[in-house]
């Protein structure tokens, strides 16, 4: 077995404290417990090993792309794992812990403008892919199928076996929208009466990392808008102190995304029936974001 084997297939726990008082059930994908720490292994995983059976991947080639982090993770590990280099653009502000994964796994790191955003980052790696395209292989997580492809083939039958069929409800925060997209679509198809609410930042200017405000960033190509039941905005302070208080009355040591999912599934309970189960994700692990302040607020 290698360490890409152990990518996917994480527990769903359900949430005992932070509850809807009406007796709705919500159910949380603990995705921090894949090998790098996040969700993103499921998309890197998929679209690198899409490369290889192309040959668009070679052993010649780096693996690029631009990332608001948990990506470049992904990809640097894989790229470690499988023998590949890996380069990493992402925006200069990203996490200290962030970068330092990246760079421990041996990636090379190319740091964009902080106040570009991950749409710098994204922009710059286009150009550095067209100056030199023969020495890259840039799967493009924006624009990639294999990304949503991942969760509708694996995120999503995973929540349909563990809940047998019984979930209701899927809620999702936005970033390139690979998870929304493919895991709501899936669901749909295994019963069309499942709601899918999608999650992102109440303004452009936020501090939940890994989320996009989608009305003024770059989208990718791929997100279905008829998918979506109902669009829920989250506010920056609600998700970290969604994110404390996992920490503190269930135990999970999750990152801001995760809070944001959490207070949109909450909230979103509480106006169900008791039988009614909403299931959501936590992307990422807390540790990656030791380092910022709001832990310590009130």
């Amino acid at each position: 077995m290698h360490i890409i084997d152990l990518i996917g297939y994480t527990p769903l726990v359900e949430l005992t404290k932070i509850a809807a008082a009406n007796g709705a059930r919500i159910f949380v994908k603990a995705e921090f417990l894949n090998p790098s720490g996040s969700i993103k292994d499921r998309a890197v995983k998929a679209m690198i090993e899409e490369g290889i059976r192309a040959g668009k991947l070679t052993k010649n080639k780096t693996i690029i792309d631009a990332t608001s982090g948990n990506s470049g993770i992904s990809y640097a590990m894989i790229g470690a794992n499988l023998g590949y280099k890996t380069k990493i653009f992402l925006p200069a502000n990203a996490s200290i812990e962030r970068k330092n994964a990246i760079r421990f796994y041996g990636a090379e790191i190319v740091q964009t403008d902080p106040l570009a955003g991950s749409d710098g980052a994204f922009l710059a790696v286009q150009e550095e892919v067209s100056n030199d395209p023969d020495r890259y292989f840039y799967p493009d997580q924006y624009h990639n199928p294999a990304n949503f492809l991942a969760h509708y083939h694996g995120t999503a039958e995973e929540i349909w076996r563990q809940t047998e069929g019984k979930v209701t409800h899927f809620v999702s925060v936005m970033g390139t929208t690979g998870t929304f997209t493919g895991t709501a679509k899936r669901l749909k198809e295994h019963n069309p009466r499942v709601q899918a609410f999608s999650v992102q930042p109440d303004s452009p200017f936020h501090g939940i990392e890994g989320t996009k405000h989608l009305d003024s960033t770059l989208g990718s190509s791929f997100f279905d808008k008829t998918l979506v039941d109902q669009f829920l905005p989250v506010s920056t302070s609600n998700a970290y102190a969604m994110t404390r208080k996992l920490a503190k009355d269930e135990g999970l040591f999750v990152g801001v995304s995760a809070g944001a999912n959490v207070w949109a599934a909450v909230r979103l309970a509480e106006t169900l029936q008791p039988d009614q189960l909403v299931v959501t994700t936590l992307p990422d692990g807390g540790l990656r974001y030791i380092s910022d302040s709001f832990w310590d607020e009130q």
